[in-house]
């Protein structure tokens, strides 16, 4: 199948090619943690590139709960301007332009000053790097019925502002992936126990935005294929999460993989089953895939057209890119005019893996930040260079939310 032949959605929309620029953390908010210009020039770099569709990174449904300092959050009316804005740059190109909502739950870091929320009081393990996150308190009902009416609200907001839709987080280990997962959830009341209960949050979720919004708006949701933890979230979950899914008007479903204690989305934390660097989740997503009745969309690794072809090939209906639009916003364009082009972050192969895994989110905010200031990306960075500049740019940061938020 072409790549640049059009998918149509369940609920009648199209989208204008099978390439979709996957959710990346971009922490360019300004401090009261809307878009700032430097994130409207970045998305005007992604929305020239022609993907057929465009999902913002995180967008949290609460901004006393952070993936991090510098996001965007979208709560209520305040700023919707700049939001229109964002979906204006967003769409200028005739992209699709979805807003990514989400909920870190647990994976809040810890000098942020705020109490992370979670389905147990399980903290993350992370080694030494473990303490980098607050400690998470179990939510009791009223905090679950604030996060679903949360996301409801923004989601009929980022209509409100333009977006063609929105996608639920539900994978990486925030949030609803944290229900989902029995490592994570011990809860032993309606939301734990059983992979129903379990699920409950996440199908909850959907059917409060679903019925926040209008019938021609998109909604879709992000899951993991597997946690790649034992004794964790796995195919076999992932595949009856999918059947109930079904019975839900979705639109797109994207499937990935990993955690913060098991990166497998940054491509070095992959089981036996899997593909070897590009389109790492394609072979467990294809089995996925088969049962699911919406679009699936896959993201991880991929960066040359041939794996594209490949992905669609397997009955896969998207193919999500991040890392390698990161580096060239353009590649879409450049492969629909015929140029044989494959962006590549060197490997970095660090033996402290989540020093690694920092590092390497670290050299891909370090060519977002260039390109949102209107310049050439520089790929070859060195890890350790992009590591440090990211982490003082996370400090100061983190001083201005605290700062904001009176912490």
């Amino acid at each position: 199948m072409s790549p640049f032949q059009t998918l149509n959605l369940p609920n009648g929309q199209t989208i204008g090619n099978r390439i979709a620029k996957a959710a990346m953390e971009e922490n360019l908010a300004n401090t009261d943690q809307v878009p700032d210009q430097a994130l409207l020039r970045l998305y005007q770099a992604w929305a020239e590139g022609e993907a057929g569709l465009l999902l913002t990174g995180n967008v949290m449904i609460d901004r006393r709960a952070m993936t991090g300092p510098g996001g965007v959050a979208l709560e209520d009316e305040r700023n919707l301007e700049r939001f229109r804005q964002w979906a204006r740059v967003g769409r200028a190109g005739g992209a699709h332009f979805w807003m990514q909502l989400n909920h870190p739950g647990r994976q809040t870091m810890a000098n942020l000053g705020q109490q992370a929320l979670a389905p147990s009081a399980v903290a993350l393990d992370l080694g030494q790097f473990s303490k980098m996150f607050a400690e998470p308190k179990p939510m009791d009902e009223d905090d679950i019925q604030e996060v679903i009416r949360r996301f409801a609200t923004s989601a009929a907001l980022a209509e409100k502002a333009g977006f063609t839709g929105v996608q639920i987080h539900a994978a990486h280990g925030y949030l609803l992936s944290q229900f989902l997962s029995p490592l994570t959830n011990r809860r032993t009341d309606r939301w734990g126990g059983s992979l129903e209960n379990r699920a409950r949050l996440l199908l909850s979720v959907v059917e409060a935005v679903r019925q926040a919004v209008s019938p021609q708006f998109c909604v879709s949701v992000k899951l993991n294929s597997a946690d790649f933890q034992r004794g964790g979230f796995d195919a076999d979950d992932a595949r009856q999460v999918i059947q109930w899914l079904n019975e839900q008007p979705i639109d797109l479903l994207e499937l990935s993989g990993g955690s913060y204690e098991a990166p497998a989305m940054q491509g070095e934390a992959r089981d036996g089953r899997t593909l070897a660097r590009e389109a790492y989740f394609l072979e467990m997503a294809g089995e996925l895939a088969s049962v699911a009745r919406m679009p699936v969309m896959v993201t991880g690794g991929i960066r040359r057209l041939a794996i594209v072809e490949q992905v669609l090939d397997s009955g896969i209906a998207m193919a999500g890119i991040g890392t390698a639009l990161a580096v060239e916003p353009h590649l879409v364009k450049h492969w629909r005019e015929g140029k044989n082009s494959h962006p590549q972050l060197p490997p970095i192969r660090w033996k402290r893996k989540p020093l690694a895994a920092l590092a390497s989110m670290a050299v891909v905010k370090f060519q977002l930040h260039r390109l949102s200031r209107g310049r050439k990306t520089r790929p070859e960075v060195s890890a350790l260079w992009a590591l440090i500049v990211d982490r003082l740019y996370i400090g100061k940061r983190t001083r201005q939310y605290r700062q904001t938020m009176g912490k």
